[in-house]
């Protein structure tokens, strides 16, 4: 299993997702993390949170391929929040989404395995993605 996580500094959790400046991706094997690489973010999201909501009119392209790239092979994203559009790409490409606090990347995905990470329910950023 693979296990992605947004980061600006390769260690933290970065609370917008889709701004991160790389992904932390774990591989986990016998339910331990075997290692850990850290991928860029291949997106550019250079707008301002909230301020891409209007991409619905076709006047500007909204991809996520950038991120998906980055998060090839991961089955479950494990972040702290994200627009509707970027969870509905993730969604579609099968990648699970878990919600946890911004915290230690590593103890966050060591937690989520112990069984430890809280459950938490559908909360995403609310910018209008």
């Amino acid at each position: 299993m693979k296990i992605g996580v947004p980061t600006n500094d390769g260690t933290m959790i970065s609370e917008h997702f889709g701004r991160s400046a790389g992904f932390l991706v774990f591989d986990i094997e016998d339910g331990k993390i075997k290692s850990r690489e850290l991928k860029a973010n291949g997106m550019t999201h250079s707008h301002g949170q909230g301020e891409c909501g209007h991409h619905s009119d076709g006047s500007q392209p909204h991809s996520h391929a950038g991120i998906l790239s980055a998060l090839e092979g991961c089955d479950r994203v494990i972040c702290a929040g994200m627009g509707q559009r970027a969870a509905q790409a993730l969604r579609a490409s099968g990648i699970e989404i878990v919600i946890a606090a911004p915290a230690s990347a590593e103890e966050t995905v060591a937690a989520y395995l112990a069984g430890k990470l809280p459950a938490a329910g559908e909360s995403f950023c609310q910018c209008h993605h």
